[in-house]
């Protein structure tokens, strides 16, 4: 995307973030006093905000249109046994949108040698610690030689959204306030690496204050750079990966990758990441 278009989407995002919220502050100020002007007239912004969205969308769709770039070879993330949810194996995109550049991202659970992942609860607990999950504090990898170029682990993280309440809650009422408050509300704490010719891998939902990087870091493939955690729109911790061909998530397109020997693990399937070797230099390069 030239830069001339990747500002001119930007601009876009924010004002129908904008306009969504403008909607729905009123909306919550009718409820209290009289508004001084006509009630159509309140349905403006929200209009305007779902026209910019299709138009977006479309957008979106004219991007793909031409194809897709080759697959993206790297090592996987983490190390250790793991499963796939949302995976672009079974269908693109993989999250059902193009939006924040995760038409191939992959989410991923731990899943232990002892002992069992907490199932959804369909009346209680509502909500378990992030501790309760075995993907938690989980080490990730850099998947690559690259730079840092976003690192951002200032969210806190929150109970899980594995239950029918605390999911109807997560849906109708949570997601919508992170998708006003941006990209960042969404991912939570993050991590975007510059991998070289275009491609840069993000990780998503890490846990609060464990970046062991810094934007502007060179880091080696197998490298630890943070922990896995339970932030932003998340339903319980778990890893979020993709590639995407520019740092900024509301304007990048997504890239699909493959992690060497294991491929891109189907919905449900289980794979084992084998640990790997760091060169004998293993403290960040000096940028």
């Amino acid at each position: 995307m030239s830069v001339r278009k990747a500002s001119d989407r930007k601009t876009a995002v924010i004002v129908n973030r904008v306009l969504w919220l403008v909607f729905g502050l009123q909306a919550l100020a009718s409820v209290f006093v009289d508004l001084p002007y006509n009630w159509w007239l309140g349905w403006l912004p929200a209009l305007g905000a779902i026209a910019i969205t299709v138009a977006l969308a479309r957008a979106d769709r004219r991007r793909f249109a031409g194809g897709t770039r080759e697959p993206v070879v790297t090592e996987a993330p983490v190390t250790g046994r793991w499963s796939a949810l949302n995976s672009p194996t079974d269908r693109v995109p993989s999250h059902g949108t193009h939006q924040y550049g995760q038409t191939y991202a992959i989410d991923i659970v731990a899943e232990p040698e002892e002992g069992i992942r907490p199932a959804f609860a369909w009346l209680w607990p509502i909500a378990r610690r992030s501790q309760d999950f075995p993907a938690f504090d989980a080490p990730l990898l850099a998947v690559a030689d690259a730079t840092v170029v976003r690192a951002d682990d200032s969210r806190r993280d929150h109970l899980s959204r594995n239950s029918l309440l605390a999911l109807l809650y997560l849906l109708l009422i949570e997601s919508a306030v992170r998708a006003l408050g941006g990209a960042g509300w969404v991912t939570g704490n993050h991590l975007v690496l510059d991998l070289g010719d275009g491609t840069y891998a993000m990780y998503a939902h890490l846990r609060h204050g464990s970046l062991e990087v810094r934007v502007g870091d060179r880091v080696r493939a197998g490298q630890q750079v943070a922990r896995c955690g339970n932030s932003g729109n998340s339903t319980e911790p778990h890893v979020h990966f993709q590639l995407m061909d520019g740092p900024d998530v509301d304007t990048a397109r997504g890239i699909p990758f493959r992690w060497r020997n294991i491929g891109v693990p189907a919905n449900g399937e289980s794979f084992t990441a084998a640990e790997q070797t760091l060169p004998s230099r293993t403290r960040q390069l000096p940028s």
